[in-house]
């Protein structure tokens, strides 16, 4: 336990604002240590509950009166610039009237191609620059700030007795390293690791082999059961943010292309359980994608065309050739694979390098493209539409899930829960 240094991610905020005893009792096991939250929308009396429980932290904020309020009641709040969530901009006058305190930035879920192209903290100083935030001010919730956070009080700034952890940068308007050292040794110049510093591991046999169906996918696997002429709850997709709409459509009236099939398929213990719904906001006309990174249950994600019977076809092929490669992001059209980005460990990480893994991706997001995608994204978006805990409306292999009310719910609007 001495490499803990909290508990991470409350994510059941319901569970702790109603005193549900086995969260309460996960909270107490952090001690003296800090406990993280994920509590987005959470306001008010919820957030007083929230936080008494122990709570000290959100990363989900994306309103700026929330993020207020949060700061206001002493929570921490960390401004976040991910792939597909990016607040940074949108928080950032909750820093310029004032100031830094308990505030910090961080990154959270960033694609291995906007790592090469922009960077990681140094992107979010950038961007946090550009948003009105000085730059000292930047450079404090990039490094002093997080780690006074965590108690690693030897981090986080320089001078006598620190751990001489620093980054050179070429100036400080592009925020590019220059030289990276860590405990006063280099490893790294001018964006490449330095030689040696890095060593090769393999990973052990047990996290390979990581997806686990009870049988073949096959097309008919994802026919909704209901016909298009009636009302049916849609998850409302929007790009740069990962809070979702619970929307009413009936997929008879709709544009073409502006709804697509989803479904989630349990992967881990064969239980056969697949969920169903719709997505609106991927512009997918045809074909499908799938992925294996699905947070928190990391479940098997498929997203497909609904203008023919092909795009079930596709939708199936796409979840049993993730199956057949032990897990990753696929594309597929016309019976065929377009693209595919092997992640065979855990389903979640690539056995090749960062700029190989990037290329695979840039050829699986531009063969998305190519089928009406229209989601910066659409990976990423995927990834957390079976996360059950961030508004309003997400899919499970249990089914969907009205995150508002934190009970399950219908696909067909007016049909009670089983």
């Amino acid at each position: 336990m001495d490499s803990v240094i909290g508990v991470a991610e409350v994510m059941n905020y319901p569970g702790v604002i109603n005193a549900d005893p086995e969260v309460l009792a996960k909270i107490a096991v952090a001690g003296a240590t800090r406990v993280d939250g994920h509590a987005p929308g959470v306001r008010g009396t919820q957030l007083d509950a929230y936080l008494s429980a122990g709570v000290e932290s959100d990363h989900e904020c994306s309103d700026l009166a929330e993020a207020h309020e949060k700061r206001q009641k002493g929570m921490w709040i960390f401004l976040r610039q991910g792939s597909a969530s990016q607040n940074i901009s949108d928080l950032a006058p909750s820093i310029i009237d004032h100031g830094t305190s308990r505030a910090a930035l961080c990154s959270d879920d960033r694609e291995p191609t906007l790592l090469l192209a922009q960077g990681h903290m140094n992107d979010c100083l950038r961007v946090a620059v550009s948003a009105g935030i000085t730059v000292e001010d930047a450079l404090v919730m990039a490094t002093l700030n997080p780690a006074d956070y965590h108690g690693l009080h030897h981090l986080g700034s320089l001078g006598p007795g620190h751990q001489a952890d620093v980054v050179v940068f070429r100036s400080l308007e592009s925020f590019e390293p220059e030289v990276v050292l860590q405990r006063g040794v280099v490893v790294a110049r001018n964006g490449e690791i330095v030689e040696g510093t890095v060593q090769p591991s393999t990973p052990p046999s047990w996290m390979m082999d990581s997806v686990h169906l009870k049988r073949s996918i096959e097309s008919s696997d994802f026919d909704l059961g209901a016909p298009v002429d009636q009302a049916m709850r849609v998850i409302g997709v929007t790009e740069r943010t990962l809070v979702t709409k619970s929307m009413t459509r009936t997929p008879s009236s709709c544009a073409p292309g502006s709804l697509a099939r989803l479904s989630v398929i349990e992967r881990h213990r064969a239980t056969g359980r697949i969920g169903l719904g719709l997505v609106e906001g991927f512009g997918l006309r045809r074909g499908a994608l799938a992925s294996t990174v699905a947070h928190d249950a990391h479940n098997l994600m498929v997203v497909g065309g609904m203008e023919s019977e092909a795009d079930l076809e596709d939708m199936a092929l796409a979840a049993n050739t993730l199956a057949s490669v032990g897990g990753g992001q696929v594309v597929c059209h016309n019976g065929k694979v377009l693209a595919l980005v092997a992640l065979p460990i855990a389903g979640l990480m690539s056995t090749k390098s960062a700029q190989e893994t990037a290329h695979d991706l840039e050829a699986a997001l531009a063969a998305a493209s190519s089928l009406g995608v229209t989601l910066e994204d659409p990976f990423m978006q995927l990834s957390f539409l079976g996360l059950s805990v961030i508004p309003e409306l997400r899919l499970t292999d249990l089914g969907l899930i009205d995150v508002t009310n934190f009970t399950t719910t219908e696909l067909l609007v007016g049909s009670s829960p089983q």
